[in-house]
Protein backbone atom coordinates (compact mmCIF):
# COMPACT_ATOMS: atom_id res chain seq x y z
CA UNK A 1 0.00 0.00 0.00
CA UNK A 2 0.98 2.96 -0.82
CA UNK A 3 2.64 5.61 1.89
CA UNK A 4 -0.32 8.12 0.89
CA UNK A 5 -3.02 5.66 1.18
CA UNK A 6 -1.70 4.40 4.61
CA UNK A 7 -1.68 8.10 5.68
CA UNK A 8 -5.28 8.97 4.60
CA UNK A 9 -6.80 5.45 5.68
CA UNK A 10 -4.98 6.01 8.92
CA UNK A 11 -6.67 6.59 12.28
CA UNK A 12 -6.66 10.44 12.57
CA UNK A 13 -4.33 11.11 15.76
CA UNK A 14 -5.62 14.55 16.10
CA UNK A 15 -7.83 15.74 19.25
CA UNK A 16 -10.53 18.46 19.49
CA UNK A 17 -7.79 21.40 19.68
CA UNK A 18 -6.33 19.83 16.65
CA UNK A 19 -9.62 19.60 14.85
CA UNK A 20 -10.56 23.26 15.25
CA UNK A 21 -6.98 24.22 14.06
CA UNK A 22 -7.38 22.14 10.85
CA UNK A 23 -10.98 23.63 10.25
CA UNK A 24 -9.58 27.33 10.56
CA UNK A 25 -7.07 26.19 8.13
CA UNK A 26 -8.61 25.24 5.28
CA UNK A 27 -11.63 28.20 6.00
CA UNK A 28 -8.29 30.15 5.51
CA UNK A 29 -6.90 28.08 2.38
CA UNK A 30 -10.57 28.83 0.78
CA UNK A 31 -10.40 32.81 1.67
CA UNK A 32 -6.88 33.27 0.31
CA UNK A 33 -5.04 30.34 -0.56
CA UNK A 34 -2.30 28.47 0.48
CA UNK A 35 0.53 31.32 -0.69
CA UNK A 36 -1.62 33.91 1.37
CA UNK A 37 -2.78 31.56 4.41
CA UNK A 38 -0.97 33.26 7.13
CA UNK A 39 -0.86 30.89 10.31
CA UNK A 40 -0.96 33.62 13.08
CA UNK A 41 -4.15 34.24 11.47
CA UNK A 42 -4.98 30.67 11.68
CA UNK A 43 -4.31 30.43 15.05
CA UNK A 44 -6.77 33.48 16.04
CA UNK A 45 -9.45 32.00 14.19
CA UNK A 46 -9.45 28.60 15.51
CA UNK A 47 -8.90 30.36 19.05
CA UNK A 48 -5.44 28.95 20.45
CA UNK A 49 -1.97 30.30 20.81
CA UNK A 50 0.74 30.65 18.21
CA UNK A 51 2.40 28.22 20.43
CA UNK A 52 -0.44 25.85 20.75
CA UNK A 53 -0.54 25.53 16.99
CA UNK A 54 2.89 24.96 16.46
CA UNK A 55 2.77 22.14 18.81
CA UNK A 56 0.90 20.12 17.12
CA UNK A 57 1.84 21.26 13.36
CA UNK A 58 5.63 22.06 13.17
CA UNK A 59 5.69 24.26 10.28
CA UNK A 60 2.95 25.71 7.47
CA UNK A 61 3.47 22.72 5.36
CA UNK A 62 2.72 20.13 7.96
CA UNK A 63 -0.89 22.31 8.65
CA UNK A 64 -0.95 22.25 4.42
CA UNK A 65 -0.51 18.30 4.55
CA UNK A 66 -3.30 17.72 7.76
CA UNK A 67 -5.98 19.91 5.84
CA UNK A 68 -4.94 17.94 2.47
CA UNK A 69 -5.15 14.52 4.05
CA UNK A 70 -8.14 15.42 5.86
CA UNK A 71 -9.95 15.88 2.75
CA UNK A 72 -8.82 13.23 1.00
CA UNK A 73 -10.11 11.27 3.46
CA UNK A 74 -13.58 12.41 3.29
CA UNK A 75 -13.38 12.25 -0.31
CA UNK A 76 -12.47 8.15 -0.26
CA UNK A 77 -14.78 8.03 2.38
CA UNK A 78 -17.41 9.14 0.37
CA UNK A 79 -16.74 6.65 -2.47
CA UNK A 80 -16.81 3.91 0.11
CA UNK A 81 -20.08 4.97 0.97
CA UNK A 82 -21.42 4.75 -2.13
CA UNK A 83 -19.61 1.97 -4.19
CA UNK A 84 -20.25 -0.59 -0.31
CA UNK A 85 -24.22 -1.82 -1.61
CA UNK A 86 -23.48 -2.29 -4.81
CA UNK A 87 -23.01 -6.24 -5.35
CA UNK A 88 -20.72 -6.33 -8.62
CA UNK A 89 -17.07 -5.22 -9.26
CA UNK A 90 -18.50 -3.68 -12.25
CA UNK A 91 -20.89 -1.84 -10.24
CA UNK A 92 -18.64 -0.75 -8.22
CA UNK A 93 -16.27 0.57 -9.95
CA UNK A 94 -18.55 2.58 -12.16
CA UNK A 95 -20.51 4.04 -9.34
CA UNK A 96 -16.74 4.81 -7.77
CA UNK A 97 -15.87 7.05 -11.03
CA UNK A 98 -19.33 8.94 -10.75
CA UNK A 99 -19.21 9.70 -6.81
CA UNK A 100 -15.66 10.62 -7.41
CA UNK A 101 -15.99 13.19 -10.26
CA UNK A 102 -19.18 14.23 -9.20
CA UNK A 103 -17.07 14.95 -5.38
CA UNK A 104 -13.74 16.61 -7.10
CA UNK A 105 -15.91 18.84 -9.46
CA UNK A 106 -17.70 20.17 -6.38
CA UNK A 107 -14.99 20.16 -3.79
CA UNK A 108 -14.40 23.85 -2.81
CA UNK A 109 -10.44 23.53 -1.65
CA UNK A 110 -9.71 21.72 -5.40
CA UNK A 111 -11.35 24.64 -6.77
CA UNK A 112 -10.11 26.87 -4.80
CA UNK A 113 -6.85 26.30 -4.81
CA UNK A 114 -6.72 25.37 -8.99
CA UNK A 115 -7.93 28.71 -9.22
CA UNK A 116 -5.28 30.50 -6.54
CA UNK A 117 -2.63 28.43 -6.32
CA UNK A 118 -2.24 25.81 -9.37
CA UNK A 119 1.39 26.08 -9.47
CA UNK A 120 1.47 24.72 -6.26
CA UNK A 121 -1.31 21.98 -6.74
CA UNK A 122 -0.95 20.97 -10.40
CA UNK A 123 2.36 19.08 -9.98
CA UNK A 124 0.75 16.63 -7.87
CA UNK A 125 -2.07 15.81 -10.47
CA UNK A 126 0.53 15.68 -13.18
CA UNK A 127 4.16 15.48 -13.59
CA UNK A 128 4.74 14.83 -10.11
CA UNK A 129 1.54 12.98 -9.13
CA UNK A 130 2.45 9.52 -9.36
CA UNK A 131 1.80 9.31 -5.41
CA UNK A 132 -1.46 10.38 -6.35
CA UNK A 133 -2.39 8.16 -8.65
CA UNK A 134 -1.21 5.14 -6.96
CA UNK A 135 -3.53 5.74 -4.33
CA UNK A 136 -6.29 6.47 -5.74
CA UNK A 137 -5.62 3.56 -8.10
CA UNK A 138 -4.80 1.01 -4.83
CA UNK A 139 -8.14 2.77 -3.28
CA UNK A 140 -10.31 1.47 -6.16
CA UNK A 141 -8.60 -1.83 -6.31
CA UNK A 142 -9.28 -1.99 -2.31
CA UNK A 143 -12.58 -1.34 -3.09
CA UNK A 144 -13.12 -3.47 -6.16
CA UNK A 145 -12.35 -6.69 -4.40
CA UNK A 146 -10.32 -9.46 -4.98
CA UNK A 147 -10.48 -9.73 -8.67
CA UNK A 148 -8.40 -11.77 -11.32
CA UNK A 149 -7.52 -10.23 -14.78
CA UNK A 150 -9.47 -9.78 -17.46
CA UNK A 151 -7.93 -10.76 -20.52
CA UNK A 152 -4.17 -9.12 -20.31
CA UNK A 153 -6.13 -6.44 -18.13
CA UNK A 154 -4.85 -6.20 -14.57
CA UNK A 155 -6.92 -4.77 -11.96
CA UNK A 156 -4.20 -2.32 -11.23
CA UNK A 157 -4.20 -1.81 -14.88
CA UNK A 158 -7.95 -0.88 -15.07
CA UNK A 159 -8.35 1.31 -11.83
CA UNK A 160 -5.61 3.02 -13.07
CA UNK A 161 -7.11 4.32 -16.57
CA UNK A 162 -9.86 4.96 -14.30
CA UNK A 163 -8.13 7.01 -11.72
CA UNK A 164 -6.33 9.40 -14.93
CA UNK A 165 -9.54 10.05 -16.91
CA UNK A 166 -10.86 11.00 -13.63
CA UNK A 167 -8.25 13.72 -13.17
CA UNK A 168 -8.02 14.75 -16.73
CA UNK A 169 -11.69 15.31 -16.81
CA UNK A 170 -11.10 17.40 -13.81
CA UNK A 171 -8.45 19.56 -14.50
CA UNK A 172 -10.17 20.10 -18.41
CA UNK A 173 -13.55 19.64 -17.75
CA UNK A 174 -14.43 20.95 -21.76
CA UNK A 175 -15.24 17.40 -23.65
CA UNK A 176 -16.89 16.18 -26.47
CA UNK A 177 -18.37 13.31 -24.49
CA UNK A 178 -21.19 14.75 -22.67
CA UNK A 179 -20.31 14.36 -18.58
CA UNK A 180 -22.94 17.33 -17.46
CA UNK A 181 -24.28 15.64 -14.77
CA UNK A 182 -24.25 11.86 -12.56
CA UNK A 183 -26.17 10.30 -15.37
CA UNK A 184 -23.99 11.09 -17.98
CA UNK A 185 -21.14 10.44 -16.52
CA UNK A 186 -22.82 7.06 -15.59
CA UNK A 187 -23.67 6.42 -19.22
CA UNK A 188 -20.09 7.08 -20.14
CA UNK A 189 -18.06 4.76 -17.57
CA UNK A 190 -21.24 1.92 -18.46
CA UNK A 191 -20.10 2.32 -22.09
CA UNK A 192 -16.49 2.92 -22.11
CA UNK A 193 -15.03 1.87 -18.86
CA UNK A 194 -17.07 -1.47 -17.68
CA UNK A 195 -16.58 -3.08 -20.88
CA UNK A 196 -12.69 -3.22 -19.57
CA UNK A 197 -13.86 -5.37 -16.99
CA UNK A 198 -15.62 -8.14 -19.13
CA UNK A 199 -14.18 -10.99 -20.41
Amino acid sequence: MSSLLQLVLATPETDAVGESIVDAALEEFLAYGLRRTNVDVVARRAGVSRATLYRRFRDKDALVQAVLVRECRRFFGSVADAVATRSTVEERLVEGFVVGMRYARADRLLNRLLASDPEALLPYLTTNGALVVAAAREFLVWQGGSTAPVRDRTPDGIAELFVRLAISFTLMPESAIPLGSDDEVRAFACAYLAPLMRP
